[in-house]
């Protein structure tokens, strides 16, 4: 008792005062942490993490309505069909598409080649042996084709052995007026009927000759004319042949459908006709996956393609091939073999500019009778033009 009363009070207060200064200490960071989630995320992972500064509000993502992610189907067959796209800018410039070229202007190569020739001719007097042989290897250089051009210097040769034909000059003329006629006679007018909605157009042809490009400049130049164009991707099995054609619908304001990666494309193309058909388009343009000639079984499916399309709503009142003009006379055999499967209504002939094989054009019209309507000249939608004999023709003389 005496040792106890004894005790020094101050022993006593100092341990309460530190116990009761430890547990304050205790509170105050457990509220700190409260109030701050950083400092409960590890170092590693707080830059992935980190909250916004102060005063930062975060954006909130609205989907478009006009976004692919709405698709819905339009029939059985699986496909997808696309709201109308928006019009977005286009790629070439409001001068570049207004600015249209001329055959004159961009086949230089073929010009350039028949340029050689006749200078060499008119550098001689009379019409020698060696004028024949000049005009035939120029015209077979051009991939004008052996047949047609013997059926043409032929007669040349004849009037010249009867003293009709004298001079240089009037040989090469009177082959250019033989070269006119032979490309006078085919309608090349795009048929295009206004009291049968929707019209359609369907492209078809190898891979690699420009089908998709064309689909979306001949889009470009039928929505400048006032028309409502749809442009259905018929061909589901190149990577991106899809998203290509979908490019240039929102370029220039067309519609749009497609269908899954792999899928029938027959059942894209009917489903194409019959949105259009319900949403009174005036024209849809049909891409077809690019073929191999040689293979039956795919020219098989192109003309299911064709028989289907039939069976829509629509009208199928052009199936315009289109060819390669590099690829000379190889040309005309996928022409010969398009025109047998899908009943071929016309040529677009592409790559024109950067070709000195442009007299495939006589060899597709004389042996198969196939009108070329169309000729690429260029990159920019307004480079692909109404083909023009009478102005090729000149071109290739002056």
């Amino acid at each position: 008792m005496l040792a106890s009363s004894s005790l020094n009070p101050a022993l006593i207060v100092v341990p309460a005062v530190l116990l009761a200064l430890v547990a304050f200490v205790a509170v105050r960071r457990r509220g700190s942490a409260d109030k701050d989630p950083v400092e409960s995320i590890p170092p590693d992972m707080g830059s992935a993490v980190a909250p916004p500064e102060d005063g930062v509000t975060l954006p909130v993502v609205e989907r478009s309505t006009t976004s692919t992610d709405h698709a819905e189907p339009t029939t059985q067959s699986n496909s997808v069909e696309v709201e109308p796209a928006q019009v977005a800018e286009p790629v070439e410039t409001t001068e570049a598409i207004e600015a249209t070229p001329s055959i004159k202007e961009r086949s230089d190569r073929t010009r350039s080649l028949f340029g050689d020739a006749f200078r060499k001719i008119r550098g001689r007097s009379g019409v020698p042996q060696e004028t024949w042989d000049d005009l035939e290897e120029t015209l077979l250089r051009a991939d004008i084709g052996v047949r047609l051009v013997d059926s043409l210097l032929e007669p040349l040769k004849a009037r010249v052995k009867a003293g009709e034909l004298t001079s240089p000059d009037a040989v090469i003329n009177a082959l250019r007026a033989e070269m006119t006629a032979a490309l006078s006679t085919n309608v090349r007018s795009l048929r295009l009927d206004a009291d049968k909605k929707p019209n359609v157009w369907l492209f078809v042809g190898v891979n690699g000759v420009g089908k998709t490009t064309t689909i979306g400049k001949v889009g470009t130049a039928q929505t400048k004319a006032g028309k409502t164009v749809l442009m259905a991707a018929g061909d589901t099995f190149r990577a991106a042949a899809a998203e290509q054609l979908q490019t240039w619908a929102e370029r220039c304001g067309a519609q749009f459908v497609r269908g899954s990666e792999g899928g029938d494309p027959a059942s894209v193309i009917f489903d194409g006709i019959q949105a259009g058909v319900a949403r009174g388009i005036d024209l849809v343009l049909g891409d077809t996956a690019g073929r191999l000639q040689n293979k039956s079984n795919l020219m098989e499916e192109l003309k299911k393609v064709r028989r289907v399309a039939e069976k829509a709503e629509g009208t199928v009142n052009e199936v315009l091939l289109v060819i390669d003009a590099t690829t000379g006379q190889n040309g005309l055999s996928q022409a010969r073999e398009f025109a047998g499967a899908t009943d071929v209504t016309g040529v677009v002939l592409t790559k024109l500019d950067g070709s000195a094989k442009g007299g495939i054009v006589f060899a597709i019209e004389t042996e198969l009778g196939i009108p070329v309507k169309l000729v690429g000249l260029g990159e920019t939608a307004a480079d692909l033009v109404a083909f023009d004999p009478a102005e090729y023709v000149s071109a290739l003389f002056e």
